[in-house]
């Protein structure tokens, strides 16, 4: 089965909206994360697997900024970056939806939803107004478009199941994505009908042409919903293959470590 790190195994010369060259994280003597090269190109919805300490999540939080790399490259829409934290990455296009939801408990889904991004009637020095009726109107759209059920979108965040706020966030991300969408792990805990939300979120990005970065631990909605999965094993990429090229039973064994790279095919 073909599969590379520095081609992964994309036939189509589409454009790359996402690499990364010899990505590499050190926690003082632990190598979370090495030498980790990725390719994704626009349009493309990749599922990034492994088992836990793996270096998924490490690898997310090394392209979003939450922390700063070791040393290596990420290359963004064409443009080497360097970003001070995840807001100037979203600032550039990454919308991220992260294990901890970022979600502000005291607030309403609206102003959640807008959180760093509040709409203003007017600015005068100090002094501001929030449109906050076009803030709910456009929360009630988002909502629509995803599908996503919110019984009461005024009631604080706090009160809502984990779910739901799950779901919140998911929300938030779609509707601001414009690059590049990474979610890790956003159905874990979830229930049957709250996941199929989700997944139909997924779907509604890949119609849209946006790209995605999928970390999950769910091999049946990794191969429903990716066109090609990486798989990371004790902090290193040793496989990126194409989903109608292999099987779950291939993918387990790369993560197992039952095959390894010197198992694969490079192109």
């Amino acid at each position: 089965m073909a599969a590379t790190q520095t081609d992964p195994g994309v036939t189509d010369m589409s454009k790359i909206i996402l690499e990364t060259r010899g990505l590499t994280k050190h926690y003082g003597g632990v190598h979370a994360l090495e030498d980790a090269n990725f390719i994704l190109h626009e349009g493309e919805h990749v599922a990034v697997v492994g088992d836990n300490g793996a270096g998924k999540s490490t690898f997310v939080r090394q392209v979003t900024a939450v922390e700063q790399r070791s040393s290596g490259e990420v290359i963004f829409d064409g443009q080497p970056v360097n970003f001070s934290g995840p807001l100037e990455a979203r600032q550039a296009g990454i919308e991220t939806v992260f294990q901890t939801l970022a979600l502000a408990d005291d607030l309403d889904v609206p102003s959640n939803l807008f959180l760093g991004r509040e709409l203003f009637k007017f600015k005068l020095g100090p002094f501001s107004w929030l449109d906050r009726k076009t803030m709910r109107d456009r929360t009630m759209e988002a909502l629509k478009t995803t599908a996503v059920k919110i019984p009461n979108v005024d009631n604080p965040i706090r009160n809502m199941s984990g779910g739901q706020r799950q779901c919140v966030s998911i929300a938030r991300t779609a509707a601001f994505a414009s690059k590049l969408v990474i979610m890790d792990e956003p159905t874990a805990a979830l229930g049957v009908q709250e996941t199929a939300q989700v997944e139909n979120i997924i779907r509604g990005l890949k119609e849209r042409g946006i790209p995605m970065i999928l970390i999950s631990h769910n091999l049946r909605q990794v191969f429903d919903l990716v066109d090609r999965i990486v798989v990371f094993r004790r902090g290193r990429i040793v496989a990126s293959l194409r989903k109608d090229e292999t099987d779950g039973n291939d993918i387990v064994s790369y993560i197992t470590g039952v095959k390894g790279a010197s198992d694969t095919a490079y192109a």
